[in-house]
């Protein structure tokens, strides 16, 4: 399901996360070890922590990343920045011949009380007679503290914003501190055009007709 626009409009929604997924092309890049990375922009709770979400991991790294709004009628290019201080961006791009130009990349979002119950593990070892915190959601579940569970809510692996998809069309910044590419749309990518056609006027003969 969508997330529902009654979340975001409550006086004291959970915070929203914000995950990426970076998928290689092996048409572009070749058949590589690791074809998939999962990421997570390091707004969490406990910021040191990866997150899970649908029972799938996605690492924590400082990532920042704008531009994904449409504008009129022209298509939005994102920028994806991230953090490279500890090499792990130019680790991948040094595999990678082409580069990450053409990878795919996912853009996820959604809320705190959607992750899983993972995400909130106990550090306290209880025992039988243990006293335990008992929380009640917004549901009416009662659920107890120790199990480790999400306090914010019912974790659903469907219930997402509108997923965003992009391509990386160039890197236009390579430093140690950051790399930076820019995105695009499939069908704004560098050297990618759309069919030729021609269209006649509505008085041609041939009205309606479309030329490749």
């Amino acid at each position: 399901m969508a997330v529902p626009v009654s979340e975001l409009q409550k006086i004291n929604p959970s915070a929203i996360i914000e995950l990426f997924v970076l998928e290689l092309d092996s048409a572009i890049h070749g058949t590589q070890p690791q074809m998939t990375w999962r990421f997570h922009n390091g707004v969490s709770e406990d910021d040191g922590r990866s997150i899970v979400f649908g029972g799938v991991q996605y690492l924590r790294m400082p990532i920042e990343a704008d531009g994904f709004a449409y504008e009129s009628k022209q298509l939005p290019r994102p920028t994806l920045r991230i953090s490279n201080i500890l090499g792990t961006v130019t680790t991948i791009l040094l595999t990678l011949p082409m580069g990450l130009e053409g990878a795919k990349v996912t853009r996820l979002r959604t809320l705190a009380r959607y992750i899983d119950h993972a995400n909130f593990p106990t550090d306290e070892i209880l025992t039988e007679d243990s006293a335990v915190d008992l929380i009640v959601q917004e549901d009416g579940e009662v659920i107890r503290q120790e199990e480790g569970v999400n306090p914010h809510g019912t974790p659903d692996s469907t219930a997402l914003f509108p997923s965003e998809v992009f391509y990386i069309d160039r890197k236009s910044i390579e430093n140690r501190e950051i790399i930076e590419f820019e995105l695009a749309a499939s069908a704004d990518l560098a050297g990618v055009r759309l069919p030729k056609r021609q269209v006649l006027p509505d008085d041609f003969p041939g009205v309606g007709t479309f030329y490749s």
